[in-house]
């Protein structure tokens, strides 16, 4: 019998993976610091950062505002990686930006390894 029961429950949904712990940290601000700033509870930073809760579009805005950053940034971009390309992007000057963008043209067309 509770093996029909298994079979009848919904797998628990997936949460994906995010970076908010990281953006948080890389900003040096406490869970305490980040909840006061968005107007919830340390409880639910904790819970969102441990993936016991997902977030709304909405909770995300307001996480990524709180933290300087994009929404985006929280879902895909780990602040913390100095060997990721948007963490070597982040250090160039403006100029080097653009010579950069000109290489990786250069690479995509020619097709060069």
């Amino acid at each position: 019998m509770a093996d029909r029961f298994k079979a009848m429950a919904k797998p628990k949904p997936q949460r994906r993976r995010w970076f908010l712990k990281q953006w948080r940290e890389h900003r040096n601000l406490t869970q305490e610091a980040l909840a006061e700033r968005i107007g919830v509870t340390q409880g639910l930073i904790s819970q969102l950062e441990n993936n016991r809760t997902n977030y709304t579009r909405e909770l995300l805005e307001r996480l990524a505002d709180g933290l300087g950053c994009e929404p985006a940034d929280l879902l895909m971009r780990d602040p913390t990686d100095p060997e990721a390309p948007w963490s070597i992007w982040d250090t160039l000057p403006p100029i080097q930006r653009r010579q950069a963008i000109e290489i990786m043209k250069t690479l995509k067309r020619t097709g060069t390894e």
